[in-house]
This record gives structure tokens, C-alpha cells and sequence, in this order.
């Protein structure tokens, strides 16, 4: 049995899951971080440095947005494949010499919300995407775009959907803001959440109710029984996504903007989510619209 993913009656914050700092190999500090961010609408911000558990509790002093604590694991499994994971929450005892995979392990057991990183971009396989059972994984990671075009985890995603359609998917600055890494504010989550707190925002990342983004904005979600509706800043196109070729749009070639949508729902579909390109061709994503839920719920 499954229910609609989205409850939009909080506030929509909007935030960075993989920001480094000069804790490790960013060029700026994390009050000049919150600083940047914040005059660009951040309400909250992840610190997921290389192998350093951030440790926000201890902060003396008050940002203008939410600080969260996150780590960027790296390393090789045993099949030889090479990873990068943003592992979202408080962690002890992390340290490079454990490796990759104890290191993940460890995080898992302290309660991480695991996503892999730039997939496209590591160079890491569909085998590799589902071999560890990631909670999500980076559909646009902004640096990685600019890099050498490798951004993009989408086929990624799609194909973790198939085995769990509950993956979440994740748009990401990855931004260390050095003259060889200038980019930040590219790609972001939107979470819906009760308060602009640190544990009503981690709560709606873990529901999936979210958005990610390069630019549009989605303002309502909603679900009738049949048809989901969606209200958005205006936009060329609406896709509704689902598995293999299947999928409907909306939308106009001829420069006529839409901002809502309605679309029945084929029951059939393991997966769907909505894809949102405005005039600039920035897209943004919901995360798969349904969850399943216990039939004695």
C-alpha cells in the first residue's frame, strides 16, 4: 500500500546538503560560508568536509542560517570500485584509516542519511550505485557540471529506483569556492519542515519531502486519490517520470510559460516523480511521489 509522499502545509526552507569548508580542502570558513549563503535566500546548510565529523553544537558563535553537521567519506570497496559518500548527521570516531566501508558502517550505525555522491562523475557503474544500499544519491552536483560536464545522476537514480523507489534524490553545490573550484549556488533542496529547525529539517529529509533544484520553484503538491497537481514559478515544461520510456508532459515550444499542472497517475508504475525546466533549461525534482506504507497503518 502506498501514500502521497508530500505534505506541504510547513514552511519550505531551502538549503545545501555538500558544502566543504577550510576544515578540509574548501577556501572559505564557515562563518564566511553562512554569510554567502544566507544573502542568497540559505535557510540551512550541511558541513560535509573530507573525513571531518562537523561538530556544530560546539559553535560559540550565532550564524544567520542553520548550521547542520554531515562528512564526505571516500575510498575503495573490495570490488575495486571507488566512491564518495555525504553522509548527513552528528558522527563520532570517523576517521580516514578505517576506511571506506568500516568508516560507513560506523555512520550508519549512528543513524547517517547516506547519499552517493557524483556517481557520473566517480565513474562509478549502476552496480556500483546499488551495491551498499544508499539512502540517496546526487542527481545534479554543480561543481561536477562545471568540472568536465559530469554533474548529472540521473540515469544513476532512475536505475536505484527500479531496485528501491523509495531512493531519494539530491541537487548539490559541492561548492569549495577555490579559484579551481569557484561554483556554489547551482543546485539546492527545498525541504518542506514544521520549523526552521535542525530537527524538523533532517526529519523532512528523511520523509523525502523535499525538493531539489538548479532554479524553478515549486510552491504545492498535492494528490486527489487519481491526479497530482503541482503550482510552480513559471516554467517551460512538466514531466511526470516514471520508469523505463513511460512518462506525460506539459508544456509549450513556442515561449508560453505554465506554472501548474494536473496528472493522472498510471497505478501500474513501480516509480514516479516530476521534472520541472523552466526557459534557461534549469530543471528542478521532486522525489518519487509515493511511499509505502504498512497495511495495518
Amino acid at each position: 500500500m502506498s501514500s502521497f509522499r508530500y505534505d506541504t502545509s510547513g514552511c519550505w526552507l531551502k538549503g545545501n546538503t555538500h558544502v566543504h569548508s577550510t576544515a578540509s580542502d574548501g577556501g572559505r570558513s564557515f562563518n564566511e560560508l553562512a554569510q554567502m549563503y544566507a544573502a542568497q535566500g540559505y535557510d540551512f546548510l550541511f558541513r560535509t568536509d573530507h573525513w571531518v565529523a562537523s561538530d556544530v553544537a560546539a559553535d560559540r558563535e550565532k550564524a544567520p542560517l542553520v548550521w547542520l553537521d554531515g562528512i564526505e567519506l571516500d575510498g575503495l570497496d573490495g570490488s575495486g570500485a571507488y566512491y564518495h559518500v555525504v553522509c548527513l548527521g552528528t558522527f563520532k570516531g570517523l576517521n580516514r584509516s578505517m576506511g571506506l566501508l568500516a568508516a560507513l558502517e560506523a555512520a550508519r550505525a549512528q543513524n547517517a542519511v547516506t547519499i552517493l555522491a557524483h556517481p557520473f562523475w566517480t565513474g562509478n557503474s549502476l552496480n556500483d550505485a546499488l551495491r551498499w544500499s544508499f539512502d540517496g544519491v546526487e542527481i545534479y552536483n554543480h561543481v561536477c557540471h562545471w568540472l568536465n560536464g559530469k554533474g548529472d545522476g540521473l540515469v544513476h537514480w532512475n536505475g536505484m529506483l527500479t531496485e528501491t523507489p523509495q531512493t531519494l534524490g539530491f541537487a548539490a553545490d559541492d561548492a569549495h569556492i577555490r579559484a579551481e573550484h569557484p561554483g556554489w549556488n547551482g543546485g539546492w533542496i527545498v525541504v518542506n519542515a514544521r520549523a526552521r529547525t535542525p530537527a524538523a529539517i533532517i526529519a523532512s529529509i528523511r520523509a523525502g519531502n523535499y525538493y531539489s533544484s538548479c532554479g524553478p520553484l515549486i510552491m504545492d503538491l498535492s494528490f486527489d486519490g487519481e491526479t497530482v497537481y503541482v503550482r510552480s514559478s513559471p516554467v517551460q515544461f512538466i514531466r511526470l517520470v516514471g520508469p523505463t520510456w513511460e512518462g506525460s508532459r506539459i508544456g509549450y515550444f513556442d515561449g508560453k510559460l505554465i506554472s501548474e499542472a494536473a496528472f493522472q497517475v498510471p497505478k501500474t508504475w513501480r516509480y514516479v516523480y516530476l521534472e520541472l525546466e523552466d526557459s534557461q533549461r534549469r530543471r528542478a525534482w521532486t522525489n518519487t511521489l509515493f511511499v509505502d506504507t504498512p497495511q495495518n497503518a
